[in-house]
């Protein structure tokens, strides 16, 4: 047979005792080396929602970084010197106009000019990526439930400044006798 749920108060009462604490905690930390900290947003009981700013390093570096790993990528991309050559050694291939050691020369010089520009590419990606690290932000929604943070510091990278509980949820974790197990 199938029967409706009903909500009833059992006369039984259980005195119990346990701790408050957070259903899930985050830990921020800075992911970069050597940068300032600039400003700190946040105290500990604020409320944060995803992707907000905890703290700012100073970027000043970290743009001038940007600029000149962009610089060094134009630069590397400018050198079309050799890949004209290969273009030209590859055209004069099989026949007696170049010699075999040169055509090899000119092939060499278009891979490590191609080398150059990976390597530029990279460098100002990794560039970029410190540039976006200039600002913390929260993993998730919450409430800062501490601080380490303070102005003026430089933290090393993995170094904690913040703890989040995640969605500002608490649980209550109750320690029961073992009579009072059973009664429940």
């Amino acid at each position: 047979a199938v029967a409706q749920p009903v909500q009833t108060q059992l006369p039984v009462q259980v005195l119990a005792d346990g701790e408050v604490t957070a259903w899930q905690e985050a830990s921020v930390a800075s992911e970069t080396n050597a940068l300032t900290l600039s400003a700190v947003l946040v105290n500990v009981g604020d409320t944060v929602k995803r992707g907000d700013v905890l703290a700012r390093f100073n970027g000043k570096t970290v743009a001038a970084d940007v600029t000149q790993a962009r610089a060094a990528l134009a630069e590397a991309q400018a050198a079309t010197e050799a890949e004209a050559n290969v273009r030209r050694a590859r055209r004069l291939r099989g026949t007696d106009t170049l010699s075999a050691q040169q055509i090899e020369q000119y092939l060499a010089a278009g891979r490590t000019a191609r080398a150059r520009v990976r390597s530029a590419q990279a460098a100002l990606a990794s560039k970029q990526q410190t540039w976006q690290n200039v600002e913390l932000r929260a993993p998730d929604d919450g409430v800062i439930s501490s601080r380490t943070a303070t102005v003026g510091s430089v933290p090393a990278a993995g170094t904690e400044l913040f703890r989040l509980i995640r969605q500002g949820r608490l649980e209550w974790q109750a320690e029961l006798g073992a009579r009072d197990v059973q009664r429940v």
